[in-house]
């Protein structure tokens, strides 16, 4: 290794103190960063809670959509029933007419 006409780095060198303002700026750069991390931390804290809510409607949600696919499934049936029995009754009341006018004829 050829250093020149200086002499080869020692520890001191590589490990020198910076100087105060530096050290000063590398403090309040972390600090900053400390900060903005609580910040970040706090609104991901936020997001978990909100997210958790609408979990929490969404299943709500759900579940208010299964009982109205219940009902519609349940009214269906009922008007399907009652078409059923009106027609059976027509169809009787006119079979049962018929009778009638042709007795009377």
């Amino acid at each position: 290794m050829c250093y020149g006409n200086d002499r080869p780095p020692t520890r001191d060198d590589l490990f020198e103190a910076p100087p105060p303002q530096e050290n000063e700026d590398r403090v309040m750069a972390v600090e900053n960063l400390r900060d903005r991390l609580a910040e970040t931390e706090a609104r991901l804290e936020r997001a978990r809670a909100r997210e958790a809510e609408l979990s929490c409607c969404l299943d709500e949600m759900k579940k208010f959509v299964r009982v109205m696919e219940i009902l519609e499934s349940y009214l269906r049936r009922q008007y399907a029933e009652q078409q059923d029995r009106l027609a059976r009754l027509y169809s009787s009341s006119s079979s049962s007419s018929s009778l009638l006018v042709g007795v009377s004829a």
